[in-house]
């Protein structure tokens, strides 16, 4: 079982920047893809971005592309996700997840473990 902790969420002003990280106490990333999820108010769960285990393949939604970056650190056993330009389309709870495969995924059901996420408020 992998217990995910999420952090770095928090209010900023739009264009402003927040990174996300996502931990595993004791468990090692070494051999899971990661991904990040986010849920806006009354709207459904959408997919953001997903790295493989070894880091050279990423995923992004056409939304954040070029603008969020997804990144892990497995010595530390933590997954990242740098956000810059924000907006206040961006506002949601993020939720970071894991997966025992190497490839990156678009698909929140192929992922078997998930934190309970953060939230991220973008004010105008």
């Amino acid at each position: 079982q992998v217990h995910l902790v999420e952090s770095g969420g928090g209010l900023v002003q739009a264009g402003g920047s927040l990174r996300l990280s996502c931990a595993a106490p004791g468990r090692t990333f070494r051999y899971c893809a990661m991904g990040w999820f986010r849920q806006a108010a009354g709207k459904e769960r959408e997919f953001v971005a997903s790295i493989s285990s070894y880091g050279g393949n990423t995923l992004y939604a056409d939304s954040v592309r070029g603008r969020f970056t997804i990144s892990s650190d497995n010595a530390k056993n933590t997954a990242y996700l740098q956000m810059n330009s924000l907006k206040p389309e961006d506002t949601a709870i993020y939720c970071c997840a894991a997966r025992e495969s190497v490839w990156p995924n678009r698909n929140w059901s192929h992922y078997e473990y998930r934190g309970q996420g953060t939230q991220v408020t973008v004010s105008s």
